[in-house]
């Protein structure tokens, strides 16, 4: 085997693979993700400090404060990475019923994760009472996410299977609201007979949404 290159194959000598300090930073970045969201879900964003994130993380102050000047900061780049990475696709399926029934079932697997679904509505509250923190995670979490989705129902428009003067503000909000209130506030059965139904449920409000 070529000792320049690791067991997937990768060079070791590649300039895009972090090496030393570098992989070290990774690692104590990783670590403070983790301790964050612990201590997110554990005492809510606004009990939460910069110390008790270090004492969970077992790292100095320095290590936060060099990555993020205020507490706010590193919640909203955290939150905002995560999630980033679960964006609705907005790959072209060629049926809005398959598009809206993907949609519910990515966002429910996304919401059973246990510290989402303690995470997530400690924000929505504290943001109502936080103006800023408000308009930080609308701008780095909710608008991507309202995009994809914008994305998604102008392709059924596309196709002939919404109006072209369906109300998009509104279909964006009936396209997940129902599954976020269900799975954060009320709770109850979210089983394939509950997909079914809310699929189709969706499906009638997006064409009545003029």
């Amino acid at each position: 085997m070529d000792s320049t290159r690791d067991s997937t194959g990768k060079s070791a000598l590649d300039p895009r693979r972090p090496t030393g300090s570098a992989m070290l930073r990774e690692s104590v970045t990783e670590t403070i993700r983790r301790a964050v969201f612990e201590e997110l879900a554990e005492t809510g964003y606004a009990r939460m400090s910069m110390e008790a994130v270090t004492r969970r993380a077992r790292v100095g102050k320095a290590a936060l404060y060099r990555r993020w000047p205020t507490k706010e900061a590193m919640v909203v780049e955290l939150v905002s990475e995560a999630a980033a990475a679960h964006l609705p696709t907005t790959a072209d399926s060629g049926s809005l019923l398959a598009d809206v029934e993907r949609f519910v079932r990515d966002t429910m697997a996304d919401l059973r994760h246990p510290l989402v679904g303690r995470i997530v509505p400690d924000l929505v509250a504290e943001s109502a009472r936080n103006p800023s923190l408000r308009d930080a995670l609308h701008k780095a979490v909710l608008a991507p996410r309202r995009v994809a989705v914008t994305t998604v129902l102008r392709q059924a428009v596309d196709r002939g299977e919404l109006p072209a003067d369906i109300d998009m503000g509104l279909a964006v909000d009936l396209f997940g609201a129902p599954l976020y209130f269900r799975m954060l506030a009320v709770g109850g059965p979210t089983d394939d007979a509950y997909v079914t139904r809310l699929t189709h449920a969706v499906l009638a409000a997006l064409a009545a949404s003029r």
